[in-house]
């Protein structure tokens, strides 16, 4: 019937992307966390059927050139089988400034929430608290987000939309507060929202905990007074650096750090660090030795 042909999109091939965000995640999921796991559960409680599996394609294939995140709202490019890549919107419900207040509240009365928050960790029990002052923490149906894509595609979201959704999800597990931002809040701004309440809860006590010198930092030798006496500088003793050896973990820092956000290698970022640090510490340990490359 003519109205099937009118509606019907042949199957299309996307343009090969240069330069596009992969997904560094290996398997079936996009993300690890609790948190990202959650936000990709809700968004397979909306049915997108066939939709999700093209979009997890897409954002393995690197299809996805940018994206920008910002309060409530994410702007994103995709190249599809077009030469000009596509424009995708994806705006999430925020709370109004009185649910983001009660939610304030109920945290700043568990002082554990407030230490996690403060430390920068997403408490796991922290989506109770939302439910505990009827307030959700995620979209609860597909009309808390709103969608958009210049793509000709008729359905919404489409695999471009669902491509940025997972990896969204990948953010999540970087950015754990990522999901406060697209809700309309900052991690900072909830947390100056739970300082003003230092005073009625136990925040007060779990910042001031955090800020406490550590037993490390109480032991750090001063400089000296005497400004000469700092640049003259003295005799390094002996063992000044103790025993030399190879780190017993490649790449610790960036490995704390986390995953590099929207990464575009090739492969994964810390995959690609690796040989680099491995190689730079047997270097530098015939260097502290004295031996000399061949």
């Amino acid at each position: 019937m003519w109205y099937r042909e009118y509606y019907h999109f042949p199957k299309s091939r996307p343009r090969v992307a240069k330069g596009g965000i992969k997904a560094q995640s290996k398997g079936g999921n996009f993300g690890k966390s609790w948190w990202a796991r959650r936000w990709l559960a809700v968004l397979e409680s909306f049915n997108l059927g066939g939709r999700l599996s093209r979009g997890r394609s897409y954002a393995r294939g690197g299809q996805v050139l940018s994206i920008d995140i910002e309060e409530g709202r994410v702007h994103a490019k995709v190249q599809g089988s077009r030469p000009k890549p596509y424009e995708v919107e994806i705006k999430v419900k925020p709370l109004t400034k009185a649910q983001w207040q009660a939610v304030a509240n109920a945290l700043s009365r568990q002082a554990l929430f407030a230490a996690k928050l403060l430390a920068g960790e997403m408490p796991q029990e922290i989506e109770q608290v939302f439910e505990e002052v009827k307030i959700p923490l995620f979209p609860k149906t597909d009309r808390d987000l709103a969608t958009d894509c210049s793509c000709p595609d008729w359905s919404n979201p489409c695999k471009h939309v669902a491509a940025v959704y997972c990896l969204l999800g990948e953010e999540f597990d970087r950015d754990p507060f990522l999901i406060f931002k697209l809700r309309g809040q900052s991690r900072e701004a909830l947390v100056k929202s739970l300082g003003k309440n230092h005073q009625k809860s136990p925040l007060k006590k779990a910042k001031a905990a955090q800020e406490a010198p550590t037993t490390a930092e109480k032991t750090v030798e001063p400089l000296p007074s005497q400004p000469e006496e700092f640049w003259r500088g003295a005799a390094l003793p002996e063992d000044f650096f103790g025993p030399v050896e190879r780190p017993p973990v490649t790449a610790a820092l960036p490995k704390r750090l986390g995953a590099f956000p929207f990464w575009r290698g090739e492969e994964r970022f810390l995959d690609a660090l690796e040989p680099i640090y491995r190689s730079a510490s047997e270097r530098g340990l015939k260097v502290h030795v004295g031996e000399r490359d061949s």
